[in-house]
């Protein structure tokens, strides 16, 4: 556990569910964890007891990347954990793979001719993530790989892997419910006779939603508020200009009014309390990189790729990199976006950023 840890409470300790489990956090609020092939080796999906349309069942938040592994313990869960009952809705709290890549099958799996299993998400999310499906936005690809060279990543042996990943996304989420209930900041979801109130999130998705019941004090952070990493906050090809990670800070701002002893559901990371802790330890986690992108450039305006060793000390592989060039890239925005850096293009075609 590090220091900023130990300022935060795990009710639960070190108590994971097993896979193909579940735990009980709150009446009718149960925890899934799942298994990822990634350095992120896990995710967090919740269980929410419902009644819809007069139909006892479940309401699933988040569904994991398609993947066999994951089918398999989604059946696990069928089989052991739903008490005979059957998956009513699918929420996803945004596009990302391991958030929406099963949707699709989850929807498919749980539909009948009577009642159909709809999939519950941003507007905005759904339409990214179908984007996402038809093409290499962001992800991969000859765009991506122009993107990341004119923030300075020059390798030609990285550039050509980052080509190959066209199909990175898709691979992960071939397909998506063809229907969605749209979910708007402020809107009231009933689950289980409970209300809980959808609160959109910018910066890390194009619009997250996250879920918050007043009556058992839960919310459900998805990737907005995770206890022991900050939540990637990148630009991308799409949005070449985006100012993501004040989006990110104003957004998680939106969790403020919120009880202090709030228990935390994040998608990554056990369930915590401390909930204004953390939000005091992000902002002062990205006002320290900002402070430390700005003593960089002092001497001679940055690319992304150069500051990518002040924001990341550890080795990162190809997947990581492309992750943390997004993130470089944000943390040089936010400053040229508030006045106090200006933005140039080097005759290499990269990039600069220097003090105003």
């Amino acid at each position: 556990m590090n220091l900023l840890e130990r300022e935060l409470q795990y009710p639960l300790g070190d108590t994971l569910p097993g896979p193909g489990t579940t735990i009980e956090l709150a009446p009718g609020v149960r925890w899934i964890r799942m298994a990822l092939p990634f350095a992120l080796d896990h995710i967090n999906l919740w269980l929410l007891r419902d009644r819809l349309d007069g139909r006892e069942g479940w309401t699933v938040v988040d569904c994991c990347i398609t993947h066999d592994a994951s089918k398999a313990q989604w059946e696990q869960v069928f089989a052991h954990e739903l008490e005979g009952l059957p998956i009513v809705r699918v929420v996803v709290t945004h596009m990302h793979p391991d958030h929406i890549g099963l949707a699709h099958w989850l929807c498919e799996r749980w539909s009948t001719p009577e009642h159909e299993c709809r999939l519950w998400i941003s507007a905005t999310d759904y339409h990214a993530a179908r984007l996402a499906t038809q093409s290499t936005t962001a992800f991969g690809g000859e765009g991506a790989a122009r993107f990341f060279a004119s923030h300075g990543l020059a390798d030609p042996e990285s550039l050509e892997k980052i080509r190959g990943r066209a199909n990175y996304f898709p691979g992960l989420v071939p397909a998506l419910p063809p229907r969605y209930r749209r979910m708007q900041d402020g809107d009231l979801l009933a689950i289980g006779g409970r209300s809980w109130r959808c609160i959109s999130g910018y910066g890390h998705a194009p619009e997250h939603i996250s879920l918050y019941c007043e009556d058992v004090d839960v919310l459900i952070s998805g990737d907005m508020m995770l206890p022991r990493i900050s939540t990637n906050v990148s630009v991308y090809e799409m949005e070449p200009e985006a100012n993501s990670l004040a989006l990110f800070l104003a957004s998680i701002d939106k969790f403020r009014p919120l009880p202090p002893d709030t228990l935390v559901l994040p998608s990554h990371g056990k369930p915590f309390r401390g909930l204004q802790t953390r939000i005091r330890q992000l902002h002062e986690h990205h006002r320290e990189r900002l402070d430390e992108v700005m003593a960089a450039s002092r001497d001679q305006p940055v690319s992304a790729w150069d500051i990518l060793p002040i924001l990341f000390k550890r080795k990162l592989d190809l997947h990581q990199t492309t992750f943390a060039m997004g993130e470089s890239v944000a943390h040089l925005h936010a400053l040229w976006h508030a006045g106090k850096m200006r933005r140039t293009k080097d005759a290499e075609g990269v990039w600069r950023f220097g003090p105003v």
